[in-house]
């Protein structure tokens, strides 16, 4: 949900319709959503939330510690599903945007002050039966959907 640098930054949950703007984040270590407004609270997405940005993503380029050399745009790319990446590894950045051609950026890659709008949220299972009958629906008959 929110990276595992951002763990002593202010958090709160996405919504739809949020509008975020990446920031770098008072910690240093990484950069990721906030609303726009509140500079020192960091929005965490769902994987598999969709987001709208204003224009073509800017992010970092290159490699390493020459990655700064490099300001790259992602040619036409304005909408993007958030992902996490590498959960295996608990010490490394996770969280990523994927675009409809199938190309992966870290968010700590995305320069700052783009503004983008949540335009979805993933799907959830419908829970209703379980809450007004737990004794008529198991746990392997709920099957979650993904957008």
């Amino acid at each position: 949900m929110c990276d595992y640098s951002l763990h002593s930054v202010a958090t709160r949950p996405a919504k739809v319709g949020d509008k975020l703007v990446t920031t770098q984040f008072s910690n240093g270590l990484t950069r990721g959503f906030s609303a726009i407004g509140e500079p020192n609270v960091a929005v965490c997405l769902l994987a598999g939330t969709e987001v709208a940005f204003e224009s073509e993503i800017e992010f970092e380029g290159g490699f390493g510690i020459f990655r700064n050399w490099k300001r790259e745009r992602m040619s036409g790319g304005t909408v993007a599903r958030f992902r996490q990446l590498n959960m295996s590894k608990p010490y490394v950045h996770h969280d990523s945007l994927e675009f409809p051609d199938g190309k992966i950026v870290m968010l700590t890659r995305l320069i700052e002050g783009q503004r983008a709008t949540v335009l979805q949220l993933p799907a959830t299972p419908q829970r209703q039966a379980l809450d007004h009958n737990p004794a008529s629906v198991s746990l392997d008959e709920i099957v979650e959907y993904r957008a």
